[in-house]
């Protein structure tokens, strides 16, 4: 055999592995493109794509909206603030209901529905404080009175304890809520109170609302403490 043609047939081996490794490379690209499409989403991802997930995701983008038209802090930028505080309240409710309706509470909402409750609340604070419509002391309890609660659940949850909210936490929410509400219109307004047109201090409104609801955080969280305090003294006393 002469040298041209041990070359022809060095270049054709060659040839020939080049184009097996191109073909196992396509036949491995195939198969794992068959596997992705035939894999089925996780159950994360299942549970995260709901309705209810999805309100709460929505109340978190508004928190850039919210903050945006309270900073100006004029009448109008005020009451369009209320009024998108007042949806993202409304939406919490929602959401809550239609998970325990259909059965779709989830993990992801367990984390981002109390997530969200709290970014949007801390930011009004925040926001009122900025404005000079409410003391920092009163916004330092409130949010103090919240990283403590959380901090007990999930001390309690970590040990396999569950501490039920109690009626003082929902009043504390509720007139938290409203509170807000009116603190973001702050301006005095003419309204309408069922027996006729009166004009309405709403930041007078708010502050008040927003101290009653402190008394109300500071009683709960006591709650808490001691329903902490009571199941871990439970825990050492012997079973029967």
């Amino acid at each position: 055999m002469d040298k041209l043609t041990k070359q022809q047939l060095k270049q054709e081996a060659r040839q020939r592995k080049r184009e097996d490794r191109a073909r196992r490379k396509d036949e491995r690209l195939r198969r794992r493109e068959e596997r992705r499409r035939n894999r089925k989403p996780s159950v994360l991802l299942q549970e995260f794509w709901n309705l209810p997930n999805m309100l709460t995701l929505g109340r978190i983008a508004l928190i850039p909206l919210f903050v945006w038209l309270t900073a100006d802090g004029d009448p109008m930028s005020s009451f369009l603030s209320a009024f998108v505080f007042t949806v993202a309240a409304v939406t919490d409710v929602i959401d809550g209901f239609l998970a325990r309706r259909w059965n779709m509470i989830t993990v992801t909402g367990k984390l981002l529905d109390p997530l969200a409750d709290k970014l949007i609340v801390a930011a009004a604070l925040v926001m009122m404080v900025r404005l000079g419509r409410v003391p920092a002391s009163l916004v330092i309890v409130l949010l103090s009175r919240e990283f403590i609660v959380t901090g007990l659940r999930q001390i309690a949850a970590s040990e396999g304890m569950v501490i039920a909210a109690g009626q003082e936490g929902k009043w504390k929410t509720s007139l938290q809520l409203v509170g807000i509400i009116a603190l973001c219109v702050h301006y005095t307004h003419p309204t309408y109170l069922g027996v006729g047109w009166y004009d309405v201090n709403y930041n007078a409104v708010g502050q008040t609302l927003l101290f009653l609801s402190t008394a109300f955080s500071v009683w709960s969280a006591a709650n808490y403490f001691r329903a902490f305090l009571a199941m871990l003294g439970r825990r050492g006393e012997p079973t029967s």
